[in-house]
């Protein structure tokens, strides 16, 4: 298990390298400039400007300087929030995304498991229908759809949450309920369907053949494997929830990450886009690593994989 997970950890570096050269290169080709929309300057003020960032050095310069500053886990200053250091950004704005995308896949799991174990239990009956039409909603209406939905409802004509903000227990409700209604959807049909295989299995039958109660076969026995699909999930699952939290916290107005991300982009903030990307790309590997282990714990056979 641990030659598998050094493997694994291996073939990180080759993967961030291209992560990280492709958001270089992309970054430079962009038109414009990040400070070409500030107001016009002297060319000799210009100049400083561009030596003060390193921008006057020759591409293959500024490209090895960039590889070697992000080794060394320095993303540089941010263009646009002057007196800021990319990785203070972050490290302020990131745990409200974290917190956001804990919620998020907490409701998916409780919303999602239970549909979908209750689905596969009344498998052809009325009622799989229902349940599964319900968990369709979250597939059928995207977040930009879904985000206006709930606050029209639940704050301008209930009045029970604030529609914007992230100040107060309320504010996190709607955000979390937006973002994992739709992979709650998933996470549905993936419980299903395992379960579904799982309980025709031979040694489901024999654990009811012995006397035992519905319950106690279902969460001992057959619930265990069933969930393999999900766990499967969870890695692109976080990656959609920490990509989709960018509408998300711009919908809500979220002191995130995700919002620093879009207006970076808009701003052209070079470093803070290319340090945000980075910085995405291992919370997502270890995220993935996570679930592999996760699996080798369900399925031992998966460890000669």
């Amino acid at each position: 298990m641990a030659t598998l997970l050094l493997r694994r950890v291996l073939q990180t570096i080759p993967t961030l390298w291209l992560i990280a050269t492709a958001t270089f290169i992309l970054m430079k080709l962009t038109p414009g400039g990040p400070f070409s929309d500030e107001k016009s300057v002297r060319p000799e003020v210009q100049i400083l400007i561009e030596a003060h960032y390193g921008l006057d050095r020759p591409l293959h310069e500024q490209y090895l300087h960039f590889l070697w500053q992000r080794i060394h886990g320095n993303f540089g200053p941010s263009y646009k929030y002057v007196g800021w250091e990319v990785n203070e950004i972050i490290a302020q704005s990131f745990p409200v995304s974290l917190e956001l995308g804990v919620y998020a896949l907490l409701i998916a799991i409780l919303i999602g498991v239970p549909i979908g174990t209750l689905a596969a239990l009344r498998h052809t009956r009325p009622s799989e229908t229902a349940l599964m039409s319900v968990a369709m909603i979250g597939i059928c209406l995207p977040s930009f759809v879904l985000a206006p939905l709930l606050i029209l409802v639940f704050s301008l004509q209930l009045g029970w949450f604030n529609p914007f903000g992230w100040a107060y227990a309320g504010d996190r409700v709607l955000p979390a309920l937006t973002l994992g209604l739709f992979y709650a959807a998933y996470i549905a049909r993936l419980s299903r369907s395992g379960m579904l295989d799982v309980i025709q299995n031979d040694y489901i039958r024999t654990a009811r053949a012995k006397g035992l109660r519905e319950h106690t076969v279902i969460l001992r026995h057959a619930l265990r494997t069933a969930l393999y699909p999900v766990v499967a999930y969870m890695g692109p699952a976080a990656a959609g929830l920490i990509s989709g939290s960018f509408v998300i916290e711009t919908i809500f107005f979220i002191p995130g990450l995700g919002s620093f991300f879009v207006n970076s982009a808009f701003n052209r903030d070079d470093t803070m886009v290319m340090g945000t990307v980075l910085f995405y790309a291992v919370l997502i590997i270890c995220f993935n690593l996570m679930v592999d282990i996760v699996q080798m714990w369900l399925h031992p056979r998966t460890r000669n994989d």
